[in-house]
């Protein structure tokens, strides 16, 4: 399983996620936007109105030319420039919505995309020190924090290996 201790580190480093996912499981299966590993440099932060500060997406570390893959199965909505950036938007089934930016597009708008396609390649520019990719998801007017599609937010404790046997400690020999 490569993704159980991202998702755990994940999970324990995001208290605020942690309470969102145990408040609404996910309605279907993602995968992460970029290949391993998955650093997420800054997290979702909901608005207290609908045009209040918050950040509305993830922003995931990887080096500029990283493949951005589709999460789900979906159709292409818009692939291209909005002012000063390259973006590509999912219209996934029930009615989700994900973004990608900045990335140079690999696909246009109208093009159906698998799960794992490369829909483009991450540019630099969204976060101030190193190249990362902003990853949102929203169904209808609400934003949502796409790490909650691909972490379900239970935590397992996972049993640790045997430890070795411990040698008695020897009184040091003196004089």
């Amino acid at each position: 399983m490569p993704l159980l201790p991202t998702t755990l580190l994940t999970t324990a480093l995001l208290p605020g996620t942690l309470a969102l996912a145990l408040a609404a499981p996910p309605t279907s299966r993602h995968t992460w936007p970029l290949p391993p590993p998955h650093q997420v440099v800054r997290t979702f932060e909901a608005p207290t109105t609908p045009f209040g500060p918050g950040h509305r997406g993830a922003d995931l570390a990887a080096p500029a030319g990283t493949p951005v893959l589709a999460t789900a199965d979906a159709t292409v909505v818009y692939a291209g420039a909005v002012a000063a950036r390259t973006l590509v938007s999912l219209q996934h089934p029930a009615g989700l919505r994900t973004t990608y930016e900045p990335v140079a597009p690999t696909v246009t708008a109208g093009h159906k995309v698998r799960q794992g396609d490369v829909i483009g390649h991450l540019q630099a520019g969204h976060c101030p020190t190193t190249p990362c990719l902003h990853w949102g998801a929203r169904k209808a007017d609400t934003y949502l924090d796409p790490l909650r599609l691909v972490s379900t937010g239970r935590v397992r404790l996972l049993p640790l290996p045997p430890s070795p046997p411990k040698t008695p400690a020897t009184p040091p020999r003196g004089g």
